[in-house]
């Protein structure tokens, strides 16, 4: 069960429940039109008409960052979906049955692992090229031996308790006691992992757009628009500040719930 009152879990939640509402909100409506451009308006410092300054091209900072970070919030979530669930079937298959299944499908993540993961995210994206849908492939392929090898530990773990025996005894088919009696029982581990996952998928995909590779213009990423506020640091601060803040936020909001959960699996 996981414990409400542990503090990093709370504080997680409720920085993460304020990153939500916000892109939610931002899905349906901004202040501005985030790829509208104003000449008379370049490098206005935060007012009241736009809170987080304008850019360099006079477009409104704050609508940009909600639509950025609206952006890699999905890219992280479909990425961690598909690692997630490629990673239950491969790790639920490798951890369950053994033998051959086990050696071919582990040797199979073992090579997806050989090489750093952004590196080989930067590979497939350079040869499948840029994009949302690529850069959600790209990455969610790279978390799937992650998930596998967690998953697979578990089940193995558990396929040796009573309770799956008596199941067995019982006639009980081996695919409703993988999802339906397994799976529940791992849950807090995997919920711990995909709290990590996020993180990762979040700073993986502002590292690609800030070299250029992930979102293209003019939609706003958040990686690309904390490379663009370099040239501009000391004559308009608030520009990497206030992006660099939505990356923060998006982490630590996702990192503590992580501890939150990670605690309480120790425990």
């Amino acid at each position: 069960m996981i414990d409400f009152k542990d503090r990093s879990f709370r504080t997680g939640a409720v920085i993460t429940g304020f990153v939500l509402i916000v892109l939610l909100i931002g899905l349906f409506w901004t202040p501005y039109d985030p790829n509208d451009m104003n000449a008379a308006e370049k490098m206005l410092s935060p007012c009241l008409r736009h809170p987080f300054g304008t850019d360099n091209f006079g477009r409104d900072i704050f609508s940009r960052v909600v639509q950025g970070a609206g952006s890699t919030f999905l890219i992280a979530l479909g990425s961690v979906g598909i690692g997630l669930l490629a990673g239950v079937i491969v790790g639920g298959l490798t951890g369950w049955y053994g033998g051959w299944v086990d050696e071919v499908l582990m040797r199979v993540n073992d090579s997806l692992t050989a090489f750093p993961s952004l590196l080989t995210a930067l590979v497939l994206i350079a040869v499948f090229g840029s994009g949302r849908h690529n850069i959600i492939l790209a990455l969610g392929v790279l978390f799937i031996p992650t998930f596998a090898r967690i998953v697979r530990m578990e089940v193995a773990r558990q396929k040796a308790l009573d309770y799956v025996r008596n199941a067995l005894l019982m006639g009980v088919k081996e695919p409703r006691i993988l999802f339906v009696h397994i799976l529940p029982n791992i849950l807090p581990v995997l919920l711990s992992t995909v709290a990590i996952s996020f993180n990762n998928a979040v700073l993986a995909e502002a590292s690609m757009s800030y070299l250029g590779l992930g979102v293209q213009p003019p939609d706003p990423s958040l990686g690309r628009m904390l490379g663009e506020a370099q040239a501009f640091l000391l004559r308009a601060p608030w520009y990497a500040v206030s992006t660099g803040l939505a990356i923060v936020l998006l982490v630590l909001g996702f990192g503590l719930l992580s501890e939150g959960l990670g605690g309480e699996r120790r425990a």
